[in-house]
């Protein structure tokens, strides 16, 4: 099929698109893979032409249907590497579809790294800062909060650039804009020079560390934990930088943790809870008593990251951080007299506040409470109760995993929500960029 002069890959029948989870599948009119920031402005025009709308999509890993269409999805892989490295200014340029994997290994070769970031590197910079992917942090927050400025092409076709100094109410919106307000082309990140981090993780009692959260969270530079449902079990990791020198885990102990526990064993439980329910319970016991304390140091990627080959699916909330031991220890009861049989930890994180406009730490001091269950496994009666009482405490969900909030529901937990919809109505008056997940979140 012709592509109007460029040389964008573009097919009549892509056939079925699913996510990471396989929980959303959307079947688009056409793929294109833009090998150039002017292919993709012609893409985008051509199909606001036709009437097809678009949206852009990275390697899935969003439970949501945020980057679901059957119009155009664009695929900016090609659009990939580093562009530019401001030594003097602390600042990295990245084209949108480079996937973070990537960033930090090339970041590490020059000596460079990102302060803070999540536990999964697979995906592209453009889809983990557009729904606000975060790790955990008393200081530093989320990919997104470290932008310092980014491209996206706009629905007439025109490429904008967005910094605190141009276009800053677009920049507010924009470091986190769910595939809303166009198609990012570029992003500016800080960074620093690269640093070690002493990784410290260890078993904790559930009413321990639900008692001293504030005192781990105040610490610890990084600290997070895993709540084993249907036990008293936790595992607390605390992350904190170090002068080194670099200890790194030996490659057999590395193995057995990251590997043969975290995911073959692992995915082993989670097979065998899915076939045998009642199960459950008892593999849990066990397994959270098979983790051991451990202690390492290695540069930052390699402490925050870690390998995800069991699949699932997720909701999860920020909390007030004042609210979000009450809000753990209500989720513990209910499990704990409920039916519910869950063989996937609940993970607890915390963030500092920030100034982006629909980021989920905007303006308060987050802590952030993660439900999974095994791909496969039915999970609504759980996130729906989950859910329930995450919003009687002020919660909200993130952008790119499982929730049933609406526009309504949304804008009453963030104060800036009319800020983020009057930047849309502007640059997208026609919803180019829209689909129905947009649309139950963001209104019409």
């Amino acid at each position: 099929m012709a592509t109007s002069g460029t040389a964008a890959t573009a097919k009549n029948a892509p056939g079925t698109w699913r996510n990471w989870a396989g929980n959303v599948r959307a079947t688009p009119a056409r793929v294109v893979t833009p090998a150039s920031v002017g292919e993709l402005q012609e893409a985008v025009r051509r199909a606001s032409e036709e009437g097809l709308r678009v949206k852009a999509v990275g390697t899935g890993h969003s439970f949501t249907a945020a980057a679901a269409t059957d119009g155009v999805l664009v695929r900016p892989q090609a659009l990939s590497g580093i562009l530019s490295v401001d030594r003097t200014a602390g600042t990295v340029t990245v084209a949108a579809g480079t996937a973070l994997k990537d960033l930090n290994r090339d970041l590490a070769r020059q000596g460079l790294s990102l302060a803070n970031m999540g536990d999964i590197m697979e995906q592209t910079v453009s889809g983990a800062t557009g729904t606000g992917s975060h790790g955990t942090g008393r200081d530093s927050a989320s990919i997104s909060a470290q932008i310092r400025a980014l491209e996206l092409v706009t629905a007439d076709g025109r490429l904008m650039t967005c910094s605190e100094k141009e276009n800053p109410e677009v920049f507010a919106a924009a470091r986190i804009g769910i595939g809303a307000l166009g198609v990012v082309t570029s992003i500016t990140f800080a960074v620093e020079p690269l640093f070690l981090l002493t990784a410290r993780e260890e078993p904790m009692r559930f009413d321990r560390v639900t008692a001293e959260f504030d005192q781990h969270v105040a610490e610890n530079e990084h600290f997070e934990f895993y709540w084993f449902p249907h036990t008293g079990n936790c595992n607390t990791k605390r992350n904190n930088r170090s002068q080194g020198p670099a200890a790194p885990p030996g490659a057999v102990s590395a193995w057995i943790e990251d590997e043969l526990l975290s995911n073959g064993l692992f995915q082993a439980v989670n097979s065998l809870g899915r076939a045998v329910p009642a199960a459950i319970p008892s593999i849990a016991r066990v397994a959270s008593r098979a983790l051991s304390a451990r202690t390492y140091t290695d540069i930052p990627y390699k402490v925050f990251t870690s390998p995800r080959r069991v699949r699932f699916v997720e909701m999860e909330y920020a909390l007030p951080r004042e609210r979000a031991v009450e809000a753990l220890r209500e989720l513990k009861a209910m499990v704990d007299r409920s039916g519910l049989r869950i063989s996937f930890p609940v993970e607890v994180r915390t963030a500092p506040a920030d100034d982006i406009t629909l980021s989920t730490a905007s303006g308060r001091e987050t802590a952030y409470v993660a439900v999974h269950m095994y791909r496969g496994t039915p999970y609504q009666a759980y996130f729906t109760a989950a859910e329930r009482i995450f919003t009687a405490h002020g919660g909200r969900p993130h952008w790119g995993k499982v929730h049933s909030r609406d526009a309504e529901q949304l804008a009453a937990v963030y104060p800036r929500f009319a800020e983020f919809t009057a930047v849309r109505d502007r640059l997208d008056p026609d919803r180019l960029f829209g689909n129905d997940y947009l649309r139950r979140v963001l209104g019409d």
